[in-house]
């Protein structure tokens, strides 16, 4: 109830002034701190000290699980979005190659139009794929802005725009991990203070960031795409944001605070092991991944039927062979199809299949019979 009365009402209250970034991040910032004050308590009603770096970094960890787990039902749906993205890459390829080359205003129309037509029948767009990254982005925003907070409500003797109230804020300015790091600081704050450990500690922590970032993106396109998918434009553009991203993490890491990196970091560690789960167990058909599944599956008696299931080996073959069986009475059935001919080659076919008939029976024509 303390809790519940010391939080604000309004985005930067206290501080004043219209700050409209602060207004769209308030709903955001006040669930963020609400997960935050949450586990602390939990850890802090388990013994752990309340104003402990370890503490806090628990809380963070804990909000990583809370937001990965609610983000499960959208990740299935980006997956079966990946997958409809590849089945469909043919006949986007199709629709490239009809347009290559023009240039015009209504060829990039109609090719648009098209283009469209094909993610609606099939259900699906390019964005599908990114929704959980789209989705935690402003999440994640969210919680620097709540870490940036810190020092200013600290020195303010305020609490932050929810349940983090003015003792919770004092207490996580005060924490520090290992007792040498804060966790509203920044590796540019270490280095202007001077922290040798510090420094350590965020810089080590940068590079696991971007390192498992980098292999997140590396898991996908070494593993998990089918041949079709690597020579398609959007593979390269997938090779090119693998080697991007990371510069990118080097020059904006220095700037976050200590917990939005370790945020960054779990959430990385549950990415990848969350893609390591599903590429083993729910590979894109024709690529490495299926492969190894499949050589898997033989090792041990099994494979893998026309619906996707995982089956004996023996009930596997069995329907192979009935397919098989079925294709070649069903090829036996089907009436042949008559070659096309044309005009000369059907004359002349004409002129000699009446030559034929002709010849047996035609006794006027035949010298030796005359002279009988």
């Amino acid at each position: 109830m303390d809790l519940l009365l010391a939080s604000t009402p309004a985005p930067d209250a206290a501080a004043g002034g219209f700050d409209l970034i602060g207004i769209i991040l308030w709903p955001l910032k006040w669930a963020v701190e609400a997960v935050l004050v949450a586990w602390h308590w939990f850890f802090t009603a388990v013994g752990l000290p309340p104003a402990d770096g370890i503490t806090w970094v628990l809380s963070i960890v804990g909000l990583v699980i809370v937001v990965r787990s609610a983000l499960i039902p959208l990740f299935v749906k980006q997956i079966k979005s990946q997958r409809k993205m590849m089945e469909i890459a043919p006949e986007l390829r199709k629709v490239q190659e009809k347009y290559k080359g023009k240039r015009d205003q209504l060829s990039r129309e109609a090719m648009s139009r098209e283009t469209m037509a094909l993610y609606k029948k099939h259900g699906t767009t390019p964005v599908s794929s990114c929704l959980p990254l789209l989705v935690q982005m402003p999440i994640f925003f969210a919680l620097f802005s709540v870490l940036n907070d810190v020092t200013k409500h600290y020195q303010l003797g305020i609490g932050g725009v929810g349940l983090l109230n003015a003792e919770l804020t004092a207490e996580f300015y005060n924490a520090k991990l290992f007792g040498v790091a804060s966790l509203h600081e920044t590796l540019i704050d270490a280095v202007n203070t001077g922290n040798t450990a510090a420094i350590a500690i965020l810089a080590t922590l940068v590079v696991l960031m971007i390192a498992s970032q980098f292999f997140t993106q590396l898991q996908i396109i070494s593993k998990n795409l089918s041949p079709e998918a690597k020579t398609g434009q959007a593979y390269q553009m997938q090779k090119i944001m693998l080697w991007v991203l990371p510069f990118a993490f080097v020059f904006s890491g220095v700037f976050f605070p200590l917990g939005v990196v370790i945020y960054w970091f779990v959430s990385n560690l549950w990415t990848m092991g969350q893609q390591f789960l599903v590429i083993r167990e729910m590979p894109t058909p024709g690529s490495d991944a299926a492969k190894a599944r499949e050589e898997r599956l033989a090792r041990k008696g099994k494979a893998i039927d026309a619906s996707g299931k995982v089956v004996p080996m023996e009930k596997y073959v069995a329907e192979q062979q009935r397919l098989y069986e079925e294709a070649e009475r069903a090829r036996a059935a089907a009436p042949k199809r008559q070659q096309p001919v044309g005009k000369q080659r059907a004359k002349k076919q004409g002129q000699k299949q009446q030559g034929q008939k002709a010849t047996p029976g035609d006794a006027s024509e035949d010298p030796a019979g005359t002279a009988s």
